[in-house]
């Protein structure tokens, strides 16, 4: 599942300075208020990006859902089957030592779904969906902490008096004892990222060594906060428990459509029930179809949902709309981004507001300045 996906505030000194801090910083305010920060126009080369991303997006949506259909309707899943089944004790010992990791991958993709289909064919949807929850629990858990560290080195932050300041700030926000990563992800991409994440002694602060190059310390901070925002908040658990539930959802559909398309078409398929392997493609397709219908536009939105409250999190802990506003301007040119896409990107593609509504949110959100409630007060510490 596409999850994983990634996931930003200012510096606040330690609390006892802090409110020195803030009367120096509304003096400044009054003596110069920074104009609103302008949506840059994209470049050609960003559009270009832009585009092609969309066409291979359209081509990968496309190949999932036909090239199961060809494997499904002209009986080839069910020759492979057959294939498989005939020559499989020639080959199956030495494959199962050389690509141990992959069947282990495939053990809990597939067998588990089939096994669960044998033993209850009537509910193994549900057993599947309920089943998704630990796993991608277990998955969070252990992919940044110990795989991601397989293909970068993740070191201590070069920068001490930045890193202090990094950890006063995640203090503030009720995120105490972690530590701080700074990444080599320059040698793989020119795009920019940090998370936190991770809890009681793996609990951690990541900075890509891209982020710390482009944005000065003030962007960065922001960053931070927003990805602080996050992990108090609990956005990640009440994302994977959202998509769980959505692919529960698109599991109990696809069963019932599946049960309807092997009735009517068990003799071009070459098999009569879902529990058989060479059901495979008319799972795919039917997840495939109804994830593009469902998973894609429900989890998007509420995943936008969840990054605008980081936002606001990261601007009323930081109070810098300036800094927060040329962070994702930074953000928009660094990732080649198109900060006004249209409806359709947005619903189907855009797991983030789009950065020109942010870049506009962050020059427009001041409730502090009219001595408003924040929203999110009650978990900045004191």
């Amino acid at each position: 599942m596409k999850l994983m996906f990634t996931i930003t505030l200012l510096a606040l000194i330690s609390w006892g300075g802090l409110q020195a801090q803030d009367e120096a910083f509304q003096q400044d305010s009054l003596l110069s208020t920074p104009e609103p920060v302008a949506v840059p126009i994209p470049t050609e080369k960003a559009m270009d990006y832009y585009n092609s991303g969309n066409v291979l997006w359209v081509v990968n949506t496309l190949w999932g859902i036909l090239l199961p259909a060809l494997f499904l309707f002209t009986g080839f899943s069910a020759r492979i089957r057959n294939w498989a089944q005939n020559i499989g004790r020639k080959w199956f010992g030495d494959s199962l030592k050389s690509l141990m990791v992959g069947i282990v991958i495939g053990f809990l993709f597939l067998w588990l779904p089939y096994l669960a289909l044998k033993k209850s064919p009537k509910r193994w949807w549900l057993y599947v969906g309920i089943g998704t929850v630990p796993f991608l629990f277990l998955t969070l858990l252990i992919s940044p902490i110990w795989i991601d560290p397989l293909f970068n080195d993740y070191g201590p932050m070069k920068d001490k008096a930045l890193e202090a300041k990094i950890l006063s700030l995640a203090e503030r926000a009720g995120i105490e004892g972690s530590r701080v990563f700074e990444v080599n992800k320059s040698v793989d991409t020119k795009q920019v990222n940090a998370y936190v994440t991770g809890f009681m002694g793996t609990k951690r602060i990541v900075i890509w060594d891209n982020t710390i190059a482009t944005m000065n310390e003030k962007e960065l901070l922001f960053v931070l906060g927003h990805e602080m925002g996050h992990y108090v908040l609990g956005h990640i658990w009440k994302l994977i428990l959202f998509i769980s539930l959505l692919i529960l959802v698109t599991l109990y559909i696809a069963n019932r459509t599946a049960a309807a398309l092997i009735n009517k078409f068990k003799q071009r398929f070459g098999f009569d029930q879902l529990s058989d392997i060479a059901s495979l493609p008319l799972i795919i397709l039917l997840v495939n179809l109804f994830g593009l219908i469902l998973i894609d536009p429900i989890g998007n939105a509420f995943a936008r949902g969840i990054e605008h409250e980081s936002d606001i999190f990261g601007l009323e802990i930081t109070q810098d709309n300036h800094n927060a506003a040329t962070a994702f301007v930074k953000l928009q040119t660094e990732n080649l981004s198109n900060p006004r896409p249209g409806l359709l990107y947005k619903l189907w593609r855009a797991n983030h507001p789009v950065l020109g509504d942010r870049i506009d949110f962050c020059n427009e959100y001041k409730p502090w300045e009219k001595g408003e409630k924040l929203e999110y007060e009650a978990y900045f510490r004191k």
